[in-house]
């Protein structure tokens, strides 16, 4: 006589642990993060503002000011070089909360809601797969330059290309916040870029901030663009490690401190 076994009940929800162990975060996030990048694979479109955009301000930028501003082009690409880092990473950032809340308008979220995933991994996956846009738009970026005639310190570059990328993710945070709280994609667009265009033309991308007016000068002596573009200015130009460097670091960490609790709070509220 067949003895038939009997079943194992199927796992439910329920069986789940209710909160994902720090492993289980870590590989939910990367696995965001892969989707995140698939989805880059699919729509380059999305590419454009790290790709084209980086050579195409470069060229124009430098020629058009460069005369102007410093005398020559050559004496301008230090100065213009990083500042188009920090504009072409603050755009891209915008471009992270847009596509953040077309997902959430699409549906995306709601599936991500009935799984029992880390709430942070959502959020943390596409902005750890941002992180290969920013290095593709700095890589680009300081090519251009090179090839316009810019020579950086080789060691300072490496590492002005670290400080930009983590620089990127952290102020990605900023734009992520303002994805979970918008109610619409073009909403969240005209926010972002109210804040991204102050950011960077108040500051010193562009051109030194001695010829302001004291109020103008004050303003974007304290942005803190203005810190990381010097850092990548020290770094890159002369391989410094000075005061902007840590001013820069500590300012990416405050940022990441206090719009990533917020980011994951709205999220979790609007899930």
């Amino acid at each position: 006589m067949t003895t038939i076994a009997p079943s194992q009940p199927a796992r439910t929800a329920l069986d789940l642990a209710p909160h994902p162990t720090l492993r289980d975060t870590v590989d939910q996030t990367l696995a965001m993060a892969w989707r995140a990048v698939k989805k880059m694979q699919r729509n380059f479109e999305q590419m454009f503002d790290v790709t084209i955009q980086p050579l195409l301000f470069t060229a124009m930028f430098a020629y058009i000011f460069g005369g102007a501003v410093a005398g020559d082009v050559d004496s301008y690409l230090p100065v213009i070089i990083p500042g188009l880092i920090g504009q072409t990473i603050l755009t891209a950032c915008v471009a992270t909360g847009v596509q953040l809340r077309e997902d959430m308008d699409k549906g995306v979220f709601d599936r991500f809601k009935s799984l029992p995933i880390a709430r942070i991994a959502p959020l943390a996956g596409p902005a750890l797969a941002d992180m290969l846009r920013y290095f593709i738009a700095t890589v680009l970026t300081f090519g251009v330059g090179i090839a316009m005639g810019y020579r950086p310190d080789a060691l300072g570059l490496v590492a002005a290309i670290v400080l930009a990328v983590f620089a990127g993710w952290s102020i990605a945070w900023i734009f992520t916040w303002f994805g979970t709280v918008g109610r619409s994609a073009q909403g969240v667009q005209g926010i972002s870029l109210m804040v991204m265009f102050p950011l960077t033309f108040l500051s010193n991308a562009f051109v030194p901030t001695d010829t302001m007016p004291t109020w103008l000068r004050t303003f974007a002596d304290i942005n803190p663009v203005s810190h990381v573009i010097s850092a990548i200015r020290d770094l890159a130009t002369d391989g410094q490690v000075t005061t902007d460097v840590a001013w820069a670091v500590l300012g990416c960490a405050a940022v990441v401190a206090i719009f990533l609790p917020l980011s994951v709070r709205s999220y979790s509220r609007k899930m």
